[in-house]
C-alpha cells in the first residue's frame, strides 16, 4: 500500500476546458494488474455532493487509461472517456429529486478526480486516495462577454464570442420552470455564437405586475439582438427546449418581426392555442390535468396532456409557415411531452405544405426530455415547481442513463455543425477550447 501511494501518479488532459471538451484520466505507476478505482466527486452550487467511480485493472505497464480501458463495474462499465462525468449521481444518503445545474457561469464546475487502491463501491470519503487531480468544467471560454441586459423590460443576458465581432445571434429560451439560466447561452458564446438567454416566464416585469408576456416580449428581445452593435442583424438563430420550443415554433410561424435565419427545437410540442401565448397554455393544461399519470415511484408523468395531437388547427402551430431551417430534437422516451409524436405530425404538415425539405429531425431511442449540453449528468426524474404551480412535484422526464448521455453528446455535436451551416454559411470558427490555459 505505501508503495503503491508513493508511485502511483494520476493526470487528467486537460484539466480546465469547457464542459463540452472531453478530458484523458491517466493512472500511471502502479503494479501490473492491480485492482483500482477511479472516482469524481463533485459539490453542486446548491450544496449537494455529487460522485461517479468506475473500476479498472493496471496494465503491464501498471497504467489504466480511462478513454481506453473498459470499466469492469461502477457508475459505468465499458469503455467510456467521459463516463466520469455523465454517470454523477448523489452521493448516498442525498434526498431525491436533485439535478445539477449551473446557475454561476464565471466560475467553473469543479470536479476531484481521485484514484483508490482496489475495487470500491461505497465510504469513499473514509479512504486515502492514492493520487487526486482538480479539474475545471467551464461554459465561458476566455474572452467571452457576459452582459446583464434591461432594456425593453427584459430579463436577459448577452454573451458575446472573444474578438472584435460581429457575430450570429441567437435567442436562447428555457423551458417550464422559468428562470433566467445562462450555461447553454454562455456554452453557445464560447462557440461563436452571440447568444441571449432570456427569462419569458418570470422576469421581472411578470412580478411586478403579476401579468405574464405575450409575443411582444419575445419580439423585444428579438429587435435588442438585431441592434446590437455586435451581432450580425440577418444571421440571428432561435433555440428552445420544452415551452421554449413552443414558443419558436410560433414565432417562425406567425410573428411579421421574428425572422430567424435557423431554429433549434428541443423536447418540444406544436400542439398549443394559436390564438394566446403562454398565458393560455397553461390555462389549456390546468383543464387538462386529469390526463397526468404517475409511475410507481409516483413520479408525475405530463406527456399524455396533449395527446392525442389535435386535428383542429386552432390547437397547434401551423408549422407549414416556417420558411427557416428547422432542427428538431427529440427523445423517444420523453415522459413530459409528447415529442416524438408531435416532430412526427409536424413533419406530415411540413410536407402537405411543401416546406418539409427545410425539417431535419434527430430522434434518440430511450433517450428522455431533459437533452442537455455534453457529459451533463442524466437526470430521470427530479423535483420541480411549474411557473404557477402551488407545490413542488417529483417529475418524470424520462431516459436510460447511457443511451441518454450518447444522445446529448450526438445531438450538442449537431446543432453546433447546423448553427455554424446556417448563421456562418458554411464556414467553421472553429470551436473555443480552455486547453491553453
Amino acid at each position: 500500500m505505501d508503495r503503491e501511494r508513493c508511485c502511483v501518479r494520476l493526470s487528467v488532459q486537460p484539466s480546465r476546458g469547457l464542459v463540452d471538451e472531453k478530458f484523458v484520466v491517466l493512472v500511471e505507476g502502479a503494479l501490473p494488474g492491480v485492482q483500482l478505482t477511479v472516482h469524481a466527486a463533485h459539490q453542486s452550487e446548491d450544496g449537494h455532493s455529487w460522485e461517479a467511480f468506475a473500476h479498472y485493472n493496471a496494465n503491464a505497464t501498471g497504467a489504466v487509461n480511462v478513454a481506453k480501458d473498459p470499466s469492469l463495474g461502477g457508475t459505468y462499465s465499458g469503455v467510456e472517456p467521459m463516463g466520469l462525468l455523465w454517470s454523477l449521481r448523489p452521493v448516498p444518503g442525498s434526498i431525491p429529486g436533485l439535478r445539477v445545474r449551473k446557475t454561476d457561469v464565471q466560475t467553473p464546475m469543479v470536479v476531484t478526480i481521485s484514484v483508490y487502491q482496489g475495487q470500491l463501491t461505497e465510504g469513499f470519503v473514509d479512504e486515502v486516495p492514492l493520487a487526486s487531480v482538480v479539474v475545471e468544467r467551464w461554459y465561458m471560454a476566455p474572452g467571452v462577454r457576459r452582459i446583464p441586459i434591461t432594456e425593453g423590460g427584459l430579463t436577459a443576458t448577452l454573451f458575446l464570442p472573444p474578438g472584435p465581432g460581429p457575430f450570429p445571434g441567437l435567442l436562447d429560451l428555457w423551458g417550464g420552470s422559468g428562470g433566467l439560466l445562462e450555461y447553454r447561452a454562455a456554452l453557445l458564446a464560447s462557440h461563436g455564437v452571440a447568444s441571449l438567454a432570456l427569462d419569458y416566464l418570470t422576469p421581472r416585469i411578470t412580478v411586478e405586475t403579476g401579468k405574464m408576456v405575450d409575443s411582444q416580449y419575445i419580439e423585444t428581445a428579438y429587435r435588442v439582438l438585431q441592434q446590437h452593435p455586435q451581432i450580425l442583424s440577418c444571421r440571428i438563430a432561435m433555440l428552445g427546449l420544452c415551452f421554449g420550443a413552443g414558443v419558436v415554433f410560433k414565432m417562425a410561424a406567425y410573428s411579421q418581426v421574428i425572422k430567424p435565419r435557423c431554429a433549434v427545437c428541443l423536447s418540444g410540442t406544436h400542439v398549443q392555442p394559436v390564438n394566446g401565448f403562454m398565458e393560455e397554455l397553461i390555462d389549456v393544461l390546468r383543464k387538462q390535468e386529469n390526463k397526468c399519470r404517475f409511475s410507481e415511484e409516483n413520479e408525475v408523468i405530463w406527456r399524455d396532456l396533449v395527446l392525442p395531437i389535435p386535428t383542429d388547427p386552432k390547437l397547434k402551430v401551423d408549422v407549414g409557415r416556417i420558411r427557416c431551417p428547422l432542427l428538431l430534437v427529440v427523445g423517444e422516451d420523453d415522459q413530459s411531452w409528447p415529442a416524438h409524436e408531435s416532430a412526427m405530425d409536424m413533419k406530415e404538415m411540413m410536407e402537405r405544405a411543401g416546406n418539409s425539405h427545410l425539417l431535419t429531425i434527430l430522434s434518440y431511442p430511450n433517450t428522455g426530455h431533459l437533452i442537455e449540453p455534453p457529459y451533463t449528468p442524466h437526470t430521470r426524474a427530479s423535483r420541480f415547481r411549474g411557473v404557477k404551480g402551488s407545490q413542488t412535484l417529483m417529475a418524470l422526464w424520462g431516459g436510460e442513463m447511457v443511451a441518454h448521455s450518447r444522445a446529448q453528446e450526438d445531438a450538442w455535436r449537431k446543432i453546433l455543425v447546423f448553427l455554424r451551416e446556417n448563421l456562418y454559411g458554411g464556414s467553421n470558427p472553429g470551436p473555443a477550447s480552455l486547453s491553453n490555459l
